[in-house]
């Protein structure tokens, strides 16, 4: 079956026409969606900034091309774009099979018919990108990112796939290069600093074992040549862009000393060591460092340096660069590239999607009292290892505060039963996230064998999201989700004993009894009511606070169904009776949970409330119950609460008594399943 790529393309053909992107037309809020620049944008195709001599391609006799494999990464940001993304882009093009993973080669702007596509990891999964080549132009000038002398304009294309995988050029002003790297690269990225004190040169081969990509970044102070270009330290080094690890080694000098070196990449950079090398410290072409060493050891070191290569000490490493971003690859993704394929470590990657939903999943970080309700990850260590764990939420603009706590395996509990309220009040967490209003927070840690429970929150309560977890580990682990079993754990509407003492003498049912007169009033000759007299009882009966509200028509048909046995629509005073002292009851479980304000119970106290009541629900349930009862503000009136355990008990008891063999499975036939289905 043809993709939609491939659908489009001969489309285009066979009318001989450019394509025109729908999803992201070429209009004013694909470009700035909350603001309003004072300017408008002209849209052109790369060929039509060619034919009327813009500055963006003037600048060089050659024609525009999508793509030269020759060809210097040369990207500027433009007026508008963003240096992040262009620092994540000079990396990605230094790794080639990536790079063709990401920009598939078998494109050029003659053959295109104005169709593009990309692939980039999002949401969990690589996802393709498609679009047309019609671009942002400011004077009739390219207004992001553009090519400087290359005249390649897949870079520009890819930044408008990203842009409208986000929504707009704008929402990427809110990226960050982890952001980047993610997405471009699929992998799981780390920001570690640069200290003397934590970062040996061990630490750098140990990650250059196992299948990831190393970078650093100067962050210093520089001067600014030109604003559209990238600012450059004194000793030539760009900041605040990735320079990739390649390798380290030692070298003896004359004087035996010994100095421990590091092999970088400058991304920005193809030509051989020594060809317009930007390094200007020691052991760059001109150094007189090199003087220190022999000429077969000099030989030897820059017989190891590929294009854009260059050594420098680690003193001078530690002393330049500040932070590392280090991106984890799975074993999949990282056999596209033939350097990472041959390293003896391979990550292998567990994944779980998921979702943060209000009043049934979205409880907040641990400072709240509804954590227990997000949704929690077993980890099963087999060996002892590193892990690397990421949580991504699926949006760009306007990320909620995330992150993650993590516990050790009670041995009380099962295998496979999430962990109760309890237990967070009585157990310290084993380790924690920082929380940021990010798309990626990850975290690095060494696990003895045994079991974890992880546990990805927001930070406040009732926000939602969808999320992506990943665990990448060396050794052997599983990764599950751990789910409430449904079940009875109290009854929830527990009948009335029929001795005369306990009929008139209890406290809560001698209360009731003083409303037989007026039930008398309102029952038919063998003394039963139907749900309108019910109703028209409990407006007689009910006080004028926000109990009143279960004096409605639709609770009232729920206890007569949950009641009526004979099945005429009809309930006796005892069956009355037994319904108002269970109200009772189950006003004073909301009352428990209702601490703000009076007669409103926020929708993520809703699961333990109902625990109280007797039932123990799975995630499932619980939503279902939330998309029923929910309240616009997100929260429950007492009326929805008692409406809801009605609800629960009826369905419940339709359910047990057709589980003859005790086994929680029944076969139903279809009259009786739409009988049970009304009934609730």
């Amino acid at each position: 079956m043809a993709s939609k790529y491939e659908r489009i393309l001969s489309d285009c053909r066979a009318k001989n026409v450019l394509w025109e992107d729908p999803d992201f037309p070429a209009v004013q809020s694909s470009v700035f969606y909350y603001q309003t620049p004072p300017f408008t944008f002209q849209w052109k195709r790369i060929m039509d900034l060619a034919d009327s001599g813009s500055a963006t391609v003037a600048a060089n006799s050659s024609p525009p091309v999508f793509l030269n494999e020759t060809a210097e990464f040369d990207v500027v940001p433009g007026k508008m774009g963003d240096r992040w993304l262009v620092s994540c882009l000079g990396l990605l093009s230094s790794l080639r099979n990536l790079f063709y993973r990401v920009v598939p080669a078998d494109q050029t702007l003659a053959s295109a018919h104005g169709v593009f596509r990309f692939r980039l990891w999002w949401c969990g999964e690589w996802v393709e990108v498609l679009v047309d080549d019609r671009l942002p132009t400011i004077n009739g000038r390219l207004a992001f990112m553009q090519p400087q002398a290359s005249n390649c304009f897949w870079a520009a294309l890819l930044e408008k796939a990203i842009a409208k995988l986000h929504g707009s050029y704008e929402a990427l002003k809110y990226g960050t290069r982890s952001d980047g790297l993610t997405d471009l690269l699929g992998g799981v990225v780390r920001q570690m600093p640069i200290l003397a004190d934590t970062i040996r040169p061990q630490t750098l081969k140990e990650l250059l074992t196992t299948t990831c990509i190393v970078t650093c970044l100067a962050d210093k102070s520089a001067t600014v040549a030109k604003k559209n270009l990238a600012e450059r330290m004194p000793n030539g080094i760009l900041v605040n862009v990735n320079y990739r690890l390649s390798s380290l080694d030692k070298v003896k000098t004359l004087m035996g000393d010994s100095v421990q070196l590091v092999c970088l990449k400058d991304t920005f950079s193809s030509k051989p060591f020594g060809e317009k090398t930007h390094f200007l410290g020691d052991w760059s072409p001109m150094s007189k460092t090199w003087e220190r060493v022999s000429q077969v050891e000099r030989a030897r070191l820059i017989r190891q340096l590929g294009p854009g290569e260059f050594w420098l000490s680690f003193c001078d490493f530690v002393e330049i660069f500040s932070t590392m971003e280090v991106v984890y690859l799975d074993t999949e993704t990282s056999n596209d590239e033939e350097m990472l394929k041959s390293r003896p470590l391979h990550w292998k990657m567990k994944m779980h999607q998921g979702q943060w939903k209000r009043g049934v999943t979205a409880g907040g970080c641990r400072n709240h009292e509804s954590f227990h309700i997000n949704p929690q990850l077993l980890i099963s260590v087999q060996d002892e290892q590193d892990l690397v764990i990421a949580l991504n939420q699926h949006t760009a603009v306007e990320p909620k505060v995330i992150g993650f706590t993590m516990y050790t395996w009670d041995g009380e509990y099962m295998l496979s039963e999430c962990l109760q309220k309890d237990f967070f009040k009585n157990h310290v967490s084993y380790l924690n996230s920082d929380y940021g209003n990010t798309r990626h927070v990850s975290y690095h840690t060494h696990l003895e064998a045994g079991h974890y429970v992880l546990i990805p929150t927001t930070y406040e309560p009732a926000e939602e999201a969808h999320f992506t977890v990943r665990i990448l580990g060396t050794g052997s682990f599983r990764l599950s989700c751990l789910e409430t079993q449904t079940m009875i754990l109290l009854d929830p509407f527990p009948a009335l004993k029929t001795t005369d003492a306990e009929r008139c003498g209890g406290p809560k049912v001698k209360s009731v009894c003083q409303y037989e007169p007026v039930y008398m009033q309102l029952a038919d000759e063998n003394k039963t009511i139907n749900c309108f007299e019910l109703h028209e009882l409990l407006e007689a009966c009910l006080p004028n606070d926000y109990i009143k509200g279960c004096a409605n028509i639709d609770i009232c048909r729920q206890v007569i169904a949950l009641q009526d046995r004979s099945g005429s629509g009809r309930i006796t005073f005892q069956q009355f009776k037994t319904f108002m002292v269970n109200l009772k009851s189950w006003q004073g479980v909301f009352k428990m949970y209702t601490k703000e304000k009076a007669g409103i119970l926020r929708a993520e106290r809703l699961r333990d409330a109902l625990c109280d009541i007797g039932f123990q629900l799975s995630t499932d349930i619980m939503n279902c119950l939330i998309q029923r009862y929910i309240r616009k503000d997100g929260t429950l009136r007492l009326s929805d609460f008692v409406s809801a355990v009605i609800h629960l008990t009826t369905a419940f008891n339709q359910f047990h008594l057709k589980n003859y063999g005790q086994v929680n499975v029944i076969e139903v036939h279809l009259h009786d399943w739409i009988k049970s289905i009304l009934s609730c």
